[in-house]
Protein backbone atom coordinates (compact mmCIF):
# COMPACT_ATOMS: atom_id res chain seq x y z
CA UNK A 1 0.00 0.00 0.00
CA UNK A 2 1.08 3.61 -1.49
CA UNK A 3 -0.03 6.87 -1.11
CA UNK A 4 0.37 9.53 -3.60
CA UNK A 5 -1.09 13.27 -3.25
CA UNK A 6 -2.71 14.89 -6.55
CA UNK A 7 -3.10 19.02 -6.83
CA UNK A 8 -6.50 19.50 -8.57
CA UNK A 9 -8.44 22.61 -8.99
CA UNK A 10 -10.38 21.95 -5.94
CA UNK A 11 -7.61 21.46 -4.01
CA UNK A 12 -5.41 18.65 -2.88
CA UNK A 13 -6.35 14.61 -3.14
CA UNK A 14 -5.10 12.15 -1.72
CA UNK A 15 -4.94 8.27 -3.44
CA UNK A 16 -4.21 4.99 -1.30
CA UNK A 17 -2.97 2.38 -3.82
CA UNK A 18 -3.39 -0.90 -3.42
CA UNK A 19 -1.59 -2.82 -6.19
CA UNK A 20 -1.67 -5.50 -8.40
CA UNK A 21 1.35 -8.03 -9.16
CA UNK A 22 0.29 -7.42 -13.17
CA UNK A 23 -2.94 -5.30 -13.43
CA UNK A 24 -4.97 -5.48 -16.45
CA UNK A 25 -7.39 -2.74 -14.40
CA UNK A 26 -7.51 0.35 -12.38
CA UNK A 27 -10.47 0.27 -10.17
CA UNK A 28 -10.79 3.81 -8.64
CA UNK A 29 -13.07 4.07 -5.14
CA UNK A 30 -14.56 7.62 -4.58
CA UNK A 31 -15.60 8.00 -0.76
CA UNK A 32 -19.39 9.36 0.19
CA UNK A 33 -20.35 12.67 1.85
CA UNK A 34 -20.49 11.28 5.22
CA UNK A 35 -17.16 9.11 5.32
CA UNK A 36 -13.71 8.33 4.05
CA UNK A 37 -11.88 5.78 2.19
CA UNK A 38 -12.20 3.31 5.43
CA UNK A 39 -15.73 2.29 4.87
CA UNK A 40 -16.42 -1.48 4.63
CA UNK A 41 -17.03 -1.74 1.02
CA UNK A 42 -13.94 0.03 -0.18
CA UNK A 43 -11.43 -1.57 2.04
CA UNK A 44 -12.94 -4.89 1.33
CA UNK A 45 -12.84 -4.35 -2.25
CA UNK A 46 -8.98 -3.46 -1.99
CA UNK A 47 -8.04 -5.57 0.42
CA UNK A 48 -9.70 -8.81 -2.57
CA UNK A 49 -9.07 -7.14 -5.81
CA UNK A 50 -5.66 -7.03 -6.02
CA UNK A 51 -5.08 -10.85 -6.08
CA UNK A 52 -7.75 -11.02 -9.05
CA UNK A 53 -5.43 -8.14 -11.57
CA UNK A 54 -7.39 -5.10 -10.65
CA UNK A 55 -5.31 -2.61 -9.07
CA UNK A 56 -6.97 -0.46 -6.24
CA UNK A 57 -7.20 3.26 -5.76
CA UNK A 58 -9.37 4.52 -3.10
CA UNK A 59 -9.44 8.17 -3.10
CA UNK A 60 -9.64 10.92 -0.89
CA UNK A 61 -11.74 14.21 -2.20
CA UNK A 62 -9.81 17.43 -1.53
CA UNK A 63 -12.26 18.66 1.29
CA UNK A 64 -11.75 15.32 3.10
CA UNK A 65 -7.79 15.60 3.15
CA UNK A 66 -8.25 19.42 4.55
CA UNK A 67 -9.72 17.75 7.40
CA UNK A 68 -13.56 19.34 6.54
CA UNK A 69 -16.57 17.73 7.74
CA UNK A 70 -19.17 18.74 4.95
CA UNK A 71 -18.82 17.85 1.63
CA UNK A 72 -18.62 20.57 -1.21
CA UNK A 73 -21.50 21.08 -3.92
CA UNK A 74 -21.48 18.42 -6.76
CA UNK A 75 -19.63 20.45 -9.29
CA UNK A 76 -16.50 20.64 -7.21
CA UNK A 77 -16.57 16.81 -6.26
CA UNK A 78 -16.54 16.28 -10.02
CA UNK A 79 -13.56 19.34 -10.42
CA UNK A 80 -11.70 17.06 -7.99
CA UNK A 81 -12.35 13.79 -9.57
CA UNK A 82 -10.85 15.46 -12.89
CA UNK A 83 -8.12 16.41 -11.70
CA UNK A 84 -6.69 13.55 -10.22
CA UNK A 85 -8.26 11.20 -13.06
CA UNK A 86 -4.53 11.70 -15.21
CA UNK A 87 -2.72 9.89 -11.79
CA UNK A 88 -5.47 7.20 -12.18
CA UNK A 89 -4.64 6.58 -15.68
CA UNK A 90 -0.68 7.16 -16.07
CA UNK A 91 -0.53 3.25 -15.32
CA UNK A 92 -1.39 2.90 -19.17
CA UNK A 93 -4.44 0.18 -18.09
CA UNK A 94 -8.40 0.76 -18.19
CA UNK A 95 -9.74 2.42 -15.44
CA UNK A 96 -13.09 1.86 -13.69
CA UNK A 97 -14.36 4.60 -12.37
CA UNK A 98 -16.40 4.11 -8.93
CA UNK A 99 -17.35 4.85 -5.68
CA UNK A 100 -19.96 5.00 -2.23
CA UNK A 101 -23.17 7.22 -2.32
CA UNK A 102 -21.69 10.39 -3.47
CA UNK A 103 -18.63 8.96 -4.99
CA UNK A 104 -21.07 6.59 -7.39
CA UNK A 105 -22.82 9.99 -8.40
CA UNK A 106 -19.59 11.60 -9.31
CA UNK A 107 -18.08 8.70 -11.22
CA UNK A 108 -21.47 8.40 -13.21
CA UNK A 109 -21.73 12.03 -13.88
CA UNK A 110 -18.32 12.23 -15.19
CA UNK A 111 -17.15 8.36 -16.88
CA UNK A 112 -18.28 9.55 -20.21
CA UNK A 113 -15.99 13.01 -20.59
CA UNK A 114 -13.12 10.99 -18.60
CA UNK A 115 -12.62 7.69 -20.94
CA UNK A 116 -13.68 5.72 -18.01
CA UNK A 117 -13.50 1.68 -18.59
CA UNK A 118 -16.84 1.15 -16.93
CA UNK A 119 -18.73 2.47 -13.64
CA UNK A 120 -18.76 0.59 -10.43
CA UNK A 121 -21.97 2.03 -8.44
CA UNK A 122 -21.35 0.98 -4.77
CA UNK A 123 -24.82 2.07 -2.63
CA UNK A 124 -26.31 4.57 -5.10
CA UNK A 125 -28.23 7.46 -3.88
CA UNK A 126 -31.14 6.99 -6.30
CA UNK A 127 -33.02 9.70 -3.81
CA UNK A 128 -32.47 10.92 -0.40
CA UNK A 129 -34.10 8.91 2.61
CA UNK A 130 -38.37 9.16 2.83
CA UNK A 131 -38.22 11.73 -0.67
CA UNK A 132 -38.70 8.74 -3.64
CA UNK A 133 -39.76 11.89 -5.85
CA UNK A 134 -35.93 13.38 -6.01
CA UNK A 135 -34.90 11.11 -8.15
CA UNK A 136 -31.20 11.31 -8.96
CA UNK A 137 -31.44 8.01 -12.09
CA UNK A 138 -31.04 9.98 -14.70
CA UNK A 139 -27.57 10.55 -13.37
CA UNK A 140 -26.85 6.74 -13.05
CA UNK A 141 -28.50 6.18 -16.89
CA UNK A 142 -26.53 8.61 -18.24
CA UNK A 143 -23.09 7.00 -17.12
CA UNK A 144 -22.73 5.79 -20.79
CA UNK A 145 -20.50 3.02 -20.12
CA UNK A 146 -20.70 -0.75 -18.52
CA UNK A 147 -22.43 0.11 -15.00
CA UNK A 148 -22.73 -2.24 -11.88
CA UNK A 149 -24.75 -1.08 -8.77
CA UNK A 150 -24.15 -2.90 -6.00
CA UNK A 151 -27.42 -1.72 -3.03
CA UNK A 152 -28.16 -3.23 -0.01
CA UNK A 153 -32.07 -4.80 0.18
CA UNK A 154 -32.57 -2.23 3.27
CA UNK A 155 -31.35 0.99 1.63
CA UNK A 156 -32.97 3.98 2.22
CA UNK A 157 -31.44 5.68 -0.11
CA UNK A 158 -32.76 3.67 -2.65
CA UNK A 159 -33.70 0.18 -2.57
CA UNK A 160 -33.65 -2.43 -5.55
CA UNK A 161 -36.53 -2.38 -6.31
CA UNK A 162 -36.73 1.14 -6.62
CA UNK A 163 -34.76 1.02 -9.53
CA UNK A 164 -35.44 1.88 -13.19
CA UNK A 165 -34.52 -0.27 -15.98
CA UNK A 166 -31.84 0.56 -17.84
CA UNK A 167 -28.73 -0.41 -19.29
CA UNK A 168 -26.66 -1.82 -16.42
CA UNK A 169 -26.38 -4.56 -13.78
CA UNK A 170 -27.68 -4.64 -10.13
CA UNK A 171 -26.41 -6.97 -7.67
CA UNK A 172 -28.46 -7.06 -4.25
CA UNK A 173 -26.80 -7.48 -0.54
CA UNK A 174 -29.43 -8.95 1.28
CA UNK A 175 -30.19 -6.92 4.24
CA UNK A 176 -27.74 -4.20 4.08
CA UNK A 177 -28.41 -0.64 4.24
CA UNK A 178 -26.68 2.12 2.73
CA UNK A 179 -23.05 1.02 4.11
CA UNK A 180 -23.91 -2.50 3.87
CA UNK A 181 -24.35 -3.37 7.51
CA UNK A 182 -26.56 -6.21 8.06
CA UNK A 183 -28.96 -6.53 10.98
CA UNK A 184 -27.59 -9.62 13.95
CA UNK A 185 -31.19 -10.90 13.14
CA UNK A 186 -30.43 -11.29 9.33
CA UNK A 187 -30.50 -15.10 7.76
CA UNK A 188 -26.51 -13.72 6.41
CA UNK A 189 -23.62 -12.61 8.74
CA UNK A 190 -22.03 -9.36 8.03
CA UNK A 191 -18.62 -11.42 6.75
CA UNK A 192 -20.91 -13.52 4.32
CA UNK A 193 -22.26 -10.00 3.09
CA UNK A 194 -19.31 -8.20 2.53
CA UNK A 195 -18.34 -11.62 -0.06
CA UNK A 196 -21.29 -11.43 -1.85
CA UNK A 197 -20.06 -7.81 -2.74
CA UNK A 198 -16.22 -8.65 -3.42
CA UNK A 199 -17.52 -11.64 -5.54
CA UNK A 200 -19.38 -9.46 -7.32
CA UNK A 201 -17.13 -6.99 -8.05
CA UNK A 202 -14.93 -9.60 -9.20
CA UNK A 203 -17.26 -11.51 -11.28
CA UNK A 204 -18.13 -8.38 -13.22
CA UNK A 205 -14.39 -6.82 -13.62
CA UNK A 206 -13.32 -10.06 -15.16
CA UNK A 207 -15.90 -10.46 -17.23
CA UNK A 208 -14.94 -6.50 -18.63
CA UNK A 209 -13.12 -6.24 -22.18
Amino acid sequence: MTTETVDTDAGTARITWHRAAEPRLVLALGHGAGGGIEARDLTALAAVLPAHGVTVARVEQPWRVAGKKLAPAPKTLDTGWRGLWPALAAHGVPVISGGRSAGARVACRTARELGAHAVLALAFPLHPPGKPETSRAGELLGSGVPTLVVQGGNDTFGRPAEFPDGPYDLVEIPYGDHGFAVPKRAEISQDEAVAVLTDAVAGWAGSLG
